[in-house]
């Protein structure tokens, strides 16, 4: 029998309490649970940190057991596979030298310094065919404390500078080595159990990438990898990306006349061509709509602002380095920045009157341009641009209607995803991180106000929320939405905010019913968030082929041969009367070219119109996707019409 001291008190995630012996480990203790859950469990979360699953819990704790089901679980599975990359490169690249490995949302990469060697695509399968030949020995990860000097004579000996580089950041007592097979590594972990797990692997990528991310270092050459426990998963994935490029919002918006960029514009700067401002204008006006039925007051800012108002705000002290720099003017007092955000605009409209609390809740809402440095790197299409359109608004209310508010918030941004068909999406409560106060303003009473203002307003909704410490923006928590899009990719669309620090730093007041002066709460909210990023992800999870109500040209009237030509035009200006948007192909085509055309345009309805239809005042309707629907009525059509459109 084992004494009660030498016990340990596990808590499980769906709250059951077992005791095992002092010193079991992860594995131990899904195998006490199923040798099926044994065979799958990659790591362990104890007390909220993930380690390996063989290493030993000597306390009590709360432990998840982790598989390739849980984000944790695959990023710890990536990340020993980083290692196994490397192990594959040392024997296949001798004299190869390694930066860092670390795991990504989509695998993993590692940087190394190959010596000279080259390394190109024809090189790709002969490193997984190498992986794949390590990982089915079955090798075990282990992990080993190392003192600094001895870490430091390791490397030396083995002539590994990037890697002294890191150690010399390094304090004594908390450096760690991992070692599977032949390959050594310096890593903090944690890792999977042993290589075997590992049943499948691609490498992907090959690109430049500086040392430490700095362009006076060595560049290096960055493997980007990624691995799964089965083949067919690794089929499906590279499937998927097939499809993702041909749904890439790039092309599709090339192919569609949507949005253009231009070197002499300058990167990163969209221009909208007609089509593309057609699909913003309905967007912003369907929301608009929905804005004006909560209660929101539209406001224009300008797309510029005294230096001094971002400094006010913060935002020049924690983003002004890494922005676009100071505009000046003739007088050497004056200088303006292009405006990063507009809530410092808001604040000041707020102050334009004194404001009472019979005024609040004041929702001020604006699509408003803002512009920000973004690297050259980074810049993707519309999902990462130097110059967006946020669909934002700032709510002032009295402390006492912060939840209230948040809530018809909460239902607002529900209401845009659901009318899109966004129907997978999760909700990221972002805080601040406990541990770096430094980066974010205010008092630690304000900070804590906002997070239960949102952790409570989130819950009585029974939205289902994950945590994310340090996600938070600097002036407060945010709630934000993150959307799956129809390739399984999570962006961060719609954004809450909730702020009692900005309404301190610009002194905002109202004089409440006691007659004394208060201090508002402001929440801002953008449901889109970036419009840009948002038609992004629209074009993408819908092929282009978008809902009919917002399609750009709803419509293709298709005459035979010009002598129906009069009869087409004629049709298009009464459908136009309709509110039905389109256009009449008057090309000398054959008919299949044009409705072959118009499918590939994703135009929703095709309108072919001949002699009989001329002579008896119908139209030939053809829906994309659904084939001939048959002769119809003006009226017919147009009701037909309206039906989906009310969808």
């Amino acid at each position: 029998m084992i004494a009660q001291d030498e016990q340990i008190r596990v808590t499980l995630p769906d709250g059951s309490v077992r005791e095992y012996p002092k010193g079991s480990t992860g594995l131990d203790i899904a195998s006490r649970i199923s040798e099926g859950l044994a065979r799958n469990v990659l790591a362990a979360k104890v007390n909220g940190v993930v380690q390996d699953a063989t290493r030993p819990i000597d306390a009590d704790a709360n432990v998840q057991l982790l598989t390739w089901n849980d984000t944790e679980g695959k990023a710890t599975f990536w990340h020993s596979s980083a290692h196994l990359l490397a192990e594959a490169l040392e024997a296949l690249y001798p004299g190869v030298k390694f930066g860092i490995g670390p795991a990504i949302e989509t695998g993993f990469y590692y940087d190394v310094d190959l010596n000279g060697q080259a390394f190109s695509q024809e090189d790709f399968k002969k490193v997984e065919d190498k992986m794949l030949e390590l990982a089915r020995q079955k090798q075990q990860y282990v992990r080993k404390p190392v003192r600094k000097a001895d870490a430091i004579a390791y490397f030396e000996e083995k002539g590994d500078p990037y890697k002294l580089d890191l150690i010399d950041g390094l304090e004594d007592g908390s450096i760690t080595f991992y070692t599977q097979g032949d390959f050594t590594d310096l890593c903090r972990g944690p890792h999977i159990p042993n290589t075997g797990f590992i049943k499948a692997a691609k490498i992907m990528n090959v690109a430049g990438a500086y040392w430490r991310g700095n362009e006076k270092n060595k560049q290096l050459t960055r493997i980007y990898a990624v691995t799964y426990p089965k083949q067919k998963e690794l089929d499906d994935y590279l499937f998927l990306l097939e499809e993702a490029k041909k749904r890439d919002h790039r092309k599709l918006g090339k192919e569609l006349d949507l949005f253009a960029f231009s070197e002499k514009v300058g990167q990163g700067l969209p221009l909208w061509l007609p089509k593309g401002t057609m699909l913003r204008e309905r967007l912003e006006n369907f929301l608009r709509r929905a804005q004006i039925r909560a209660g929101y007051s539209p406001v224009v800012t300008p797309h510029i602002g005294s230096k001094q108002l971002y400094v006010t705000s913060g935002h020049w002290e924690k983003y002004g380095e890494d922005s676009f720099q100071p505009i000046r003017t003739p007088d050497p007092n004056e200088e303006f920045l292009l405006k990063p955000m507009n809530c410092p605009h808001h604040c000041e409209i707020y102050k334009t009157r004194p404001r009472s609390y019979r005024d609040l809740p004041l929702r001020l809402a604006e699509f408003g341009t803002v512009y920000r440095y973004e690297q050259s790197g980074e810049l993707h299409g519309l999902t990462r641009v130097r110059g967006f359109t946020q669909d934002d608004a700032h709510i002032f209310c009295r402390p006492d209607q912060v939840k209230e508010e948040f809530m018809k918030v909460i239902d607002l941004v529900l209401y845009v995803f659901k009318s899109l068909g966004f129907d997978d999406y999760s909700a990221q409560v972002s805080l601040r991180d406990p541990e770096n106060k430094e980066k974010y303003i205010g008092s630690d009473d304000l900070w804590e106000k906002a997070e239960a203002a949102i952790i409570e307003s989130a819950a009585e909704k029974g939205l289902p929320t994950v945590v994310e410490l340090g996600e938070a923006a600097f002036y407060g928590p945010k709630l934000d939405f993150m959307v799956r899009d129809a390739l399984g990719r999570r962006w961060q669309l719609g954004t809450i905010q909730v702020d009692y620090n900005l309404p301190n730093r610009f002194e905002l007041e109202y004089i409440g019913a006691d007659n004394q002066k208060h201090r508002p709460v402001m929440i801002h909210r953008a449901p889109f968030g970036s419009l840009e990023r948002f038609i992004a992800i629209l074009i993408e999870n819908t092929a282009g082929n978008f809902p009919l109500w917002l399609s750009p040209d709803q419509i293709a009237i298709l005459p035979i041969s010009e002598k129906y030509e009069d009869y087409a035009n004629d049709l298009f200006l009464t459908l136009q009367e309709r509110d039905i948007r389109g256009f009449v192909d008057l090309r000398d085509e054959k008919i299949g070219r044009k409705i072959r055309d118009a499918e590939v345009n994703k135009v929703p309805y095709m309108l072919v119109v001949g002699e009989k239809e001329a002579a008896e005042g119908k139209v030939s309707v053809r829906r994309k996707g659904q084939g001939d629907l048959g002769s119809m009525t003006i009226d017919e059509f147009v009701q037909t019409f309206q039906a989906e459109v009310k969808l």
